[in-house]
């Protein structure tokens, strides 16, 4: 019988300097493994070791405070950050901000498939995914400071065609996370609330050669989880960290509602995932929702974003319409209820989990028909940022890689930012103080999404906003919309970074009660 059951200090001991280091999570707590990295911190500070670490993770992970990456984030331990999403670890931006690190961003499902690729000893991810964004070597190529360097990705042509390859690299320790194990090193994930890549993972460090440790809640008899419960063989797995206290995630211990083990009505436990209502207080996230809903059609796949495109999401969920759609978020999820904030990426009765790299084969195929997405700034060639903002490294997550693929693109969010004072009722708004951030720009400072890749695609693309709603033309950004109540040249022309095309006559929004 083989015993793979070690403590978090011993795993932490198998960390050496200048290790490349893959660890998997989804913000707020999901599939994290806190207690492997708190550990590598630990030895960190006790000892000064390990140094110089490469550190490579798709989406954001950790708590904007001590948890998940915050743990590794100090000058002399981490050299190297290769990820995806960034603001849930304020002290790792803060050392890609002062140069301390060398900072880099790819694709969440970029990264997640590499590493599919990787484990699979292939040359690296051959893909469209990026094109015209900052991750593209003809802009950026993913670097995100002075520092970094290196060259991750380059253009190659195949039958004519222009695609990026990512480049391969071995992982030499993966610190992941799952639900229980037995001795052998067999894992379960039922009780987590995604899958993620944590097996894509799993299989890059191990055909690299390197170590793969796993921290779960429980330890159980070997043989004694079922062969389709099994999500990571144990022939992948070197050692198991059994860690009692494990959460569900940041906000709660554990809710089976979440990790799709039985369906469940009422609150979450600790309060959270309340039954979604529509708002009786109208304010813009609710205007931008009503209107956004629209576009939806019977049968549809969809994907809502982080921030206001979640109401629309609330909203669908609000009028028992969910069954009208085939609803999926990034993480490997479809279906259910959506959780918000801290617990954006779960869903709570949820019909179908599958691993992150698979669902984003779904996207990058062509398969999404809608994604309503966030932005932070937008521009006059229907270029949009939202992985730098204010000089701050924020990540796209999966925004590209959906953003990208999705056959109808709606961004949602408001016209301005910061002190904008409203006035609205059931059938118009009234801007009463304008904002000091304009969102519709000149020229955005990074391209997160490319308004040309998108028109030599064949996407639409919309923008709704509360006040009026744009959609980008071959000739550019045109005016489709405006709210009533808004005067076009006072709140919308005069407040943008450009002059959009504005047709002789343009229609008032659809709006709440009339919408």
């Amino acid at each position: 019988m083989r015993n793979k059951v070690i403590e978090a200090q011993e795993a932490a001991a198998l960390v050496p300097d200048g290790a490349t280091l893959g660890t998997v999570g989804g913000g707020g707590g999901l599939v994290e493994a806190d207690t492997l990295l708190a550990a590598v911190e630990e030895r960190f500070l006790a000892t000064g070791a390990p140094q110089g670490l490469r550190v490579i993770h798709s989406l954001g992970i950790g708590d904007r405070d001590r948890r998940g990456l915050n743990r590794l984030a100090y000058e002399g331990l981490v050299r190297k950050v290769v990820g995806g999403h960034w603001i849930w670890s304020p002290r790792m931006q803060a050392l890609a901000r002062e140069e301390k690190i060398e900072a880099y961003i790819l694709p969440a499902g970029v990264t997640a498939q590499l590493m599919r690729e990787i484990g699979a000893g292939r040359p690296g991810l051959i893909t469209h995914v990026g094109l015209g964004t900052f991750v593209d070597p003809r802009q950026d190529g993913g670097r995100m400071n002075r520092s970094a360097r290196d060259e991750l990705v380059e253009l190659i042509e195949i039958d004519g065609r222009t695609f990026l390859r990512y480049k391969p690299f071995s992982v030499d320790v993966a610190l992941l996370r799952g639900s229980y194990a037995d001795a052998d090193g067999n894992i379960s994930m039922e009780e987590e609330p995604a899958n993620l890549e944590a097996f894509a993972m799993a299989l890059a460090a191990h055909n690299s050669g390197g170590a793969v440790i796993f921290q779960v809640r429980g330890l159980v008899e070997t043989g004694s989880i079922p062969a389709r419960q099994v999500r990571i063989p144990g022939a992948l797995v070197d050692a198991v960290v059994v860690e009692p206290e494990q959460p569900q995630c940041h906000a709660f211990f554990y809710d089976p509602s979440i990790s799709g083990q039985q369906k469940s009505e009422g609150n979450l436990d600790g309060g959270q995932g309340k039954p979604a209502t529509e708002d009786d207080r109208p304010g813009p996230r609710t205007i931008v929702a009503h209107r956004a809903v629209r576009e939806l059609y019977e049968n549809a796949v969809v994907n809502f974003g982080f921030g206001i495109p979640d109401g629309v999401a609330k909203l669908v969920a609000a009028r028992g319409e969910t069954d009208r759609y085939y609803q999926t978020i990034e993480h490997g999820t479809y279906g259910g209820e959506l959780l918000d904030g801290v617990l954006f990426g779960f869903a709570r009765n949820a019909s179908c989990m599958v691993d992150s790299p698979s669902q984003f084969d779904l996207y990058g195929g062509g398969g999404l028909d809608i994604a309503f997405l966030g932005f932070g700034e937008m521009d006059r060639h229907g270029n949009v940022n939202v992985s730098r903002l204010g000089g701050t490294t924020i990540g796209p997550g999966g925004f590209i890689d959906i953003a990208q693929n999705a056959q109808t693109v709606v961004f949602c969010g408001t016209f301005e930012a910061k002190g904008v004072g409203f006035e609205i009722d059931e059938k118009s708004i009234a801007i009463r103080r304008h904002g000091q951030i304009r969102k519709l720009v000149h020229e955005v400072d990074q391209i997160t999404f490319s308004g040309h890749q998108a028109m030599e695609s064949g996407q639409k693309v919309l923008c709704i906003t509360e006040r009026a709603v744009f959609e980008l033309t071959p000739a550019g950004m045109c005016l489709r919309e405006v709210a009533p109540g808004i005067d076009i040249r006072k709140d919308v022309l005069d407040r943008m970074g450009f002059a959009p095309i504005v047709p002789t006559e343009v229609p008032s929004m659809p709006f709440l009660e009339n919408g």
